[in-house]
């Protein structure tokens, strides 16, 4: 007789567990025969005693099993990325129309904001009528159409990771190694993909902010992809100052779409979406190497092909017709807008992203309940980076508020974010690794 029970307490006492009880253990999450103290005891368990590579993939794959797996017949590859987060990290926009643009299909499944990084999905419903939970027939011909389709996870993919995931958030099993690993690729790999690129973040303003865990998640994600047959490979990428010149929803759509037109305003942002979109290029076999592929990207993107199919995605899902053309005219504005000035003129030595993500959600661009409903239209913009000199001529950003109260207050935790001195110290190396 199989016992939930015994399952928990083998792996309590440090046990691997068979691949059969693992199965039968994530079914029971998923249809809801197992109780949440179950559930909970489990996710302690593995969170305590952790788990080899091999049960990794048992849970990995039972969790894509959960629910419905896609499957496509298209006449590209099928790719995706995922990042861990960060703070002004919005490489997926205009990732999934550059890789389109270069023949692959990108049916990319994204999530919503969580503590203080920002999330794709978020930034997307500052579109109006952008649809983020299309039918599952709906997000296949959009893909087929237009090559990319930016959505969330649908009741119908990995729903064992659903519930597991919300009951791990309110019991202290977060951060595992183990049941993170399987959260992200469950859904990932229920959605059909030939290929995936993470890209792990490391520093300030990251989940994993030493490199050593960086590390240790990016050789799990591509161990456990790998065998369960989807070529990965993982980039550990610098989130030790924003990524983008903006942080905030809207804001941060409005950089892209200026990134998809020529208008490099980070070339911290543009790096780090060229290295992963590269590596895809590669991978797929759509490029002999990294230097051909970046010459496709380069083509996509000043040709506008990579715009053109942000903007039928965009309409494909419910957005605006010439949203692309005066994005402006679409996406909410904050009533006060300022620059935040130093106290003092210096270089920036450092920054602590985490405040400055901190900072956001504080303006309402985030959420500190799951509830909230976000202010689309905060945030901070033109962002200065660590080794350029601010001053009277050059504020920190500008703050982007409800009223002028809230500004003040965002201003505030900004200038607290900056360190300035008077020489600017060595950079941190943008791609640290690839796994």
């Amino acid at each position: 007789m199989w016992l939930p029970q015994e399952v928990i307490r083998r792996k309590r006492d440090g046990h691997t567990l068979a691949t059969d009880d693992i199965q039968r253990f994530v079914a029971g999450i998923a249809d809801g025969t197992l109780s949440e103290g179950q559930v909970a005891a489990f996710a302690m368990a593995v969170f305590i005693q952790g788990m080899n590579v091999q049960e990794r993939l048992a849970l990995t794959t039972a969790m894509r099993d959960s629910g419905q797996v896609l499957s496509w017949a298209l006449p590209g590859p099928v790719v995706d990325k995922h990042s861990t987060g960060g703070v002004g990290d919005l490489v997926s926009l205009p990732l999934a129309p550059l890789l389109a643009a270069c023949g692959c299909y990108v049916p990319m499944i994204s999530g919503r904001g969580l503590g203080h990084t920002g999330g794709t999905l978020d930034k997307l419903e500052s579109i109006p009528g952008y649809d983020c939970q299309p039918s599952l027939e709906h997000l296949r011909q959009v893909v087929a159409h237009v090559g990319c389709a930016i959505i969330g996870q649908t009741a119908d993919l990995a729903p064992a990771d659903k519930r597991l995931y919300a009951i791990r958030d309110v019991t202290g099993s977060v951060e595992s190694v183990d049941l993170i690993t399987a959260s992200i690729l469950g859904k990932k790999l229920a959605a059909g993909l030939d290929v995936l690129i993470m890209d792990v973040k490391t520093g300030s303003g990251a989940f994993m902010a030493q490199h050593g865990q960086a590390a240790e998640l990016a050789a799990s994600i591509v161990a456990v992809a790998n065998g369960a047959g989807v070529s990965t490979r993982a980039l550990i990428t610098d989130m030790d100052q924003p990524l983008a010149r903006s942080a905030g929803n809207a804001l941060e759509v409005a950089e892209a779409v200026a990134l998809l037109k020529g208008q490099v305003r980070s070339q911290r942002l543009w790096a780090v979406t060229l290295a992963l979109a590269a590596q895809v290029l590669v991978m797929t076999g759509l490029a002999g190497d990294l230097a051909q592929a970046r010459e496709q990207l380069h083509q996509a993107w000043q040709s506008g092909a990579a715009l053109q199919r942000f903007a039928h995605m965009v309409t494909a899902l419910g957005g605006p017709q010439d949203f692309t053309d005066h994005p402006e005219d679409y996406l909410p504005q904050a009533p006060v807008s300022v620059p935040v000035w130093p106290m003092g003129e210096g270089c920036v030595t450092a920054i602590d992203t985490r405040a400055v993500g901190l900072a956001v959600v504080a303006l309402g661009g985030g959420r500190q309940a799951a509830h909230d409903v976000l202010d689309l239209a905060v945030g901070f913009s033109e962002l200065a980076f660590v080794g350029e000199t601010v001053g009277t001529e050059r504020p920190l950003g500008w703050v982007h508020a409800r009223d002028a109260q809230q500004a003040e207050r965002g201003a505030g935790a900004l200038r607290a974010a900056y360190r300035l001195g008077a020489e600017p110290l060595p950079a941190r190396p943008l791609i640290q690794e690839v796994t």
